[in-house]
C-alpha cells in the first residue's frame, strides 16, 4: 500500500484551516496545519512534505514572500498558493514567486483537490531518475556507499553496525524520499517489526547527529517513516 502524500496547510484562517485539515485528511492526505510562515518555516525544520497550500494573505511574512524564499533556497516542494486575489496580475505574482499553481478564494473543495492530485502527479512524473551518488555527506562524516564504511572529517573509520551500514545504504538511495518502517525492515533485514527499526534509527543517529533528539540528517516523518536529508 502507498504512503499517503504529506500536505503542509498554511493559512492564517483558523476555520478555513480546520476545514481543509479535514477534507483533505477524509481524501487519504497526511494533513499538518501552520497558522503562518514562521509556524511553517518550524515544521518543515523536522518534516518533508510533498506539497504546501499557502495562504497569499498573512501577517508577517506573506505567502508570496514565503514562496519565493523556499525556491531560493532551492527547496521545490510542489505549492498551490491560495488568495482572495483573483486578478491575473496576481496570479501571475504567485507562479513568479515560485508556485505550480493558483487558486482564488472562494473556491470548490473538489477544485482544490483535483489540482493537489494533478500537481503531486506531475511532481511525480518529472521526478529525475538518477544514480544515487557513491558517497553522501552528513556534516563532517562520510558514508562511503560502495564500501559501506562511514568516514569521519580526517578518514578515520566511525564503526557501525551491519545493520546501521544498511540503513544509510537504503535510505541513501534516495534522498529526501521517505521510506515506511516497513519497507527498511525488509530491505535492511532488520526483524522484529517496526520498533526494531526505530531502534536502529535511534543507534545510528547518536552516531551521525550533532543532537541526536533533533536530528538534522535523518528525520522522522510523522506517520510514513523516515528519510535522509544529506548535505
Amino acid at each position: 500500500m502507498e504512503d499517503p502524500r504529506h500536505i503542509l496547510v498554511v493559512d492564517d484562517d483558523r476555520r478555513l484551516r480546520e476545514l481543509l485539515h479535514r477534507y483533505l485528511s477524509d481524501n487519504g492526505f497526511l494533513v499538518t496545519s501552520a497558522s503562518d510562515a514562521t509556524d511553517a518555516r518550524r515544521l518543515q525544520k523536522g518534516m518533508v512534505f510533498d506539497l504546501i497550500v499557502l495562504d497569499v494573505m498573512m501577517p508577517g511574512e506573506s505567502g508570496l514572500e514565503l514562496a519565493r524564499a523556499l525556491r531560493q533556497m532551492r527547496n521545490n516542494v510542489p505549492i498551490l498558493m491560495l488568495t482572495a486575489m483573483g486578478e491575473p496580475s496576481d496570479r501571475i505574482g504567485g507562479l513568479e514567486a515560485g508556485a505550480d499553481d493558483y487558486l482564488p478564494k472562494p473556491f470548490e473543495p473538489r477544485e482544490l483537490l483535483l489540482r493537489i492530485r494533478t500537481i503531486l502527479k506531475r511532481a511525480m512524473a518529472g521526478a529525475p531518475q538518477t544514480e544515487p551518488a557513491p558517497e553522501i555527506r552528513l556534516g563532517p562524516l562520510r558514508f562511503d556507499r560502495d564500501r559501506a564504511i562511514l568516514l569521519d572529517r580526517d578518514g578515520g573509520v566511525v564503526r557501525v553496525t551491519t545493520a546501521e551500514a544498511s540503513l544509510l545504504n537504503v535510505l541513501s538511495e534516495a534522498p529526501g524520499e521517505v521510506l515506511s518502517r516497513q519497507s527498511l525492515g525488509d530491505r535492511c533485514a532488520i526483524g522484529g517489526g517496526d520498533r526494531a527499526v526505530d531502534v536502529q534509527v535511534a543507534r545510528l543517529r547518536r552516531k551521525i547527529e550533532t543532537d541526536p533528539k533533533n536530528p538534522r540528517y535523518l528525520q522522522t516523518v510523522r506517520g510514513r517513516g523516515y528519510v535522509l536529508r544529506p548535505d
